[in-house]
């Protein structure tokens, strides 16, 4: 594992991306978390940088073969960040896409309150100028758009209720958010907690069959948020209802779900789905948990095959 970067000092150097240079900083950070594809992809054109939206500074990069073939815009979940798709980004690049990715607010190297939203609305503007920075970059078409749980959830708002745009390809989602486990649960103790506190600890669970990355979000990730906010957790309360009473899209959508997932309420969240699409394929992996990115590289294997073959 290579040395760890300096967080806080490469997230104040981040350039506008449109003028964004790779210097020491940012080699570093990519190094630590296996996002430098130059040796495994020799030609590969690579960025990091920010634009501003909604107040927030954004953190993005991107991976840019010679000769891509359409695009992939990767949104990450609930805690994470750019620099643990790592498998995700390699897989993109081997099928011959380029990739676009960013940091949400409060995640990652992005500003903003940590692991914090004042409301899901934001998200929507943050996709909505990520998807701004594709066409400035001119990244090549169409755009496939791919999200893990809560950047699922930000890909299902954006089909539901937004304008969703012509160059858009295959929409794949990654153990999508509509509920979490245990909601009925989760907003009660939100009720009770608002009032008097405005975070609790985070609860790390093992939400991935690879004991490793467990290991590493735990011990040596420096951009690993510490805290659950109850802002976010009344955001989420808030958005549910309107995905939930949102009208049909006549859109289709490529799903990989884990049957041992204890994040999300996943059979709820798949009725979901069915009711609002007019095409769903699903993939169910037997004993596959929540962070699919992230998970071992058996049950990693089959869902990029599968996903791999619809993209062909």
């Amino acid at each position: 594992m290579p040395e760890a970067f300096q967080p806080d000092s490469l997230r104040h150097s981040l350039r506008p991306l449109a003028a964004a240079v790779m210097d020491h900083q940012i080699l570093a950070y990519q190094a630590y978390y296996g996002l430098d594809m130059r040796e495994r992809h020799p030609g590969v054109d690579s960025r990091l940088g920010v634009f501003e939206c909604a107040g927030y500074r954004i953190a993005t990069q991107y991976w840019r073969p010679a000769q891509a073939r359409g695009s992939v815009v990767l949104l990450h979940g609930y805690y994470d960040h750019m620099g643990l798709f790592s498998h995700l980004v390699e897989w993109a690049l081997g099928l011959g896409f380029a990739v676009l990715a960013c940091d949400l607010p409060g995640h990652g190297l992005s500003n903003g309150a940590a692991a914090s939203i004042n409301d899901f609305a934001e998200y929507q503007a943050v996709f909505t100028g990520l998807l701004g920075q594709a066409e400035a970059l001119e990244l090549p078409l169409p755009w496939h758009l791919c999200g893990q749980s809560t950047g699922g959830a930000i890909l299902l708002d954006y089909l539901l209720t937004g304008a969703p745009r012509p160059e858009l390809g295959h929409t794949l989602l990654l153990a999508p958010l509509v509920r979490p486990r245990a909601w009925g649960w989760s907003k009660l103790s939100y009720q009770l907690l608002k009032p008097f506190v405005g975070s609790i600890p985070r609860k790390f669970t093992d939400n991935s069959n690879d004991a490793e990355f467990l290991a590493f979000l735990r011990d040596r990730d420096p951009l690993q948020p510490r805290i659950l906010p109850t802002a976010w957790v009344g955001a989420l309360a808030r958005w549910i209802p309107r995905i939930e009473a949102a009208s049909a899209s006549d859109r289709s959508l490529l799903v990989v779900q884990g049957d041992a997932d204890e994040t999300v309420d996943w059979r709820y969240n798949l009725k979901v789905l069915e009711d609002k699409f007019e095409r769903i394929e699903c993939l169910l992996l037997t004993g596959a948990r929540h962070h699919l990115a992230n998970e071992s590289e058996a049950l990693r294997r089959r869902y990029l095959e599968f996903l791999g073959e619809r993209l062909s």
